[in-house]
Parts: C-alpha cells; structure tokens; sequence
C-alpha cells in the first residue's frame, strides 16, 4: 500500500516537471511600458528635459527631420529549443519642435512592423568563386613577387 503510494507520488512529480519544462518563456525586450507614465506625456506642456525625466532615456532618436525620440518595446515568447515569437510590439513616437517642445506623441503596434525574408543562405558578390583550398593556398608564392608591390625592392622599400 505504501509502495503504491510512493509509485504514484513519482509518478505525479515527474509529470509536474516534464510539463514545467515544457511551459513558455517570455521575455521583455527594450523599453518597459508603463502606461500611467507614457500617458502622462502631453503635448504643448513638456519638452525634451520633462520627457527625458519621466520615461528616460529613448531608445534611439532620429537622425533626419523632425526631432523624434523613438521607445520601442516588445515582448517575446517561446518554448524550449526554439525560436522566439513575438507576442507583442509598441513603439512610443515623440515628436519635438525646434525649440525641444512636446509636438505630439504616436503609438504603433506590431502592424507597422516590416518582416524580411532572406532569399536563400547565401549573398552574392563580384569576382569569381574560389575553393576552401584556394583560399588557404592561393597566395603562396605571390609574397613580394615583381609587380605585386609590398616586397623588399618594391617603391617604397
């Protein structure tokens, strides 16, 4: 009776911790949002030094036009041994006039987000395709040959 106790207790446990091993992870990711200090941001009231006081540093500003400071956040989820997704994605937009006064603030989500799919594992160049031992091998010889410059007699030598 005992025994079969102990069996089932085993047993409970080591599906309790097949299972937690299973569950996901979700991770934060670049700026953490909280609403009642992003809504706190007003237009015509703030500027750069209250903005920067309230939500800290931005992620990156921008580098043309209006000045826009950029706080992007995104949470991610995944299981174990595998690569995560994203659950969630905001960007906080906060534009400034000339003088460093709040213009306005713009939220997006994950819809503006631009995916890109690689086509295919390799990049194309110029110039002709060389082998693992060309590479390793090609240059023996051409070392401070005439004409290829760099050697003992060459200009500058």
């Amino acid at each position: 009776m005992i025994k079969g106790k102990m069996i089932g207790t085993a047993i409970v446990l080591a599906a309790a911790l097949t299972m937690g091993g299973c569950s996901s992870i979700r991770e934060s990711r670049g700026y953490i949002v909280d609403q009642t200090l992003v809504s706190s941001v007003q237009p015509g009231i703030d500027n750069q030094q209250s903005v920067a006081q309230t939500l800290g540093r931005p992620t990156f500003t921008s580098q043309f036009g209006d000045p826009t400071w950029y706080y992007v956040s995104s949470v991610t989820g995944r299981k174990p041994f595998v690569r995560p997704r994203i659950r969630s994605h905001s960007v906080l937009a906060i534009k400034f006039d000339a003088n460093g006064n709040v213009l306005a603030a713009d939220r997006s989500g994950i819809e503006k987000v631009a995916f890109f799919q690689p086509d295919g594992d390799k990049t194309p160049t110029l110039g002709r395709e060389r082998g693992f031992f060309e590479d390793l091998f090609g240059n023996i010889g051409t070392v401070g040959a005439p004409g290829t410059g760099g050697g003992a007699g060459g200009p500058g030598g």
